[in-house]
């Protein structure tokens, strides 16, 4: 089992290095979580999976996508939101590049 840590929190911006787009994480999996089949077909880049995952809204859609740790980085893009329709749902504020999860203290 991994010890590895997740480099990014909930709320945070990131980046997609591979398919260039802007989201924020909603949730992160310590190791990949899904199945074997969703793996062979969706993850060509052949990601480990015992490093985390995350659950990402993308900007300017209404999906969101599963990736892994590897393929994300920091947003270059400085204090821009994400447009998605659960953002608002999901947080409370951007403030400083990134997002309060609802009903969460400072």
């Amino acid at each position: 089992m991994s010890t590895h840590r997740a480099k990014f929190a909930i709320g945070e911006i990131v980046h997609h290095r591979l398919f260039d787009y802007r989201g924020v994480i909603i949730d992160v999996d310590p190791q990949f979580q899904g199945t074997e089949q969703w793996y062979d077909t969706v993850a060509r880049s052949r990601p480990p999976k015992d490093q985390p995952w995350y659950h990402v809204l993308v900007h300017d859609a209404t999906h969101q996508t599963y990736v892994a740790e590897r393929n994300l980085e920091p947003d270059s893009v400085q204090n821009e939101p994400i447009n998605h329709p659960f953002v608002s749902i999901l947080f409370d504020e951007f403030s400083g590049g990134a997002y309060t999860v609802k009903g969460k203290a400072n």
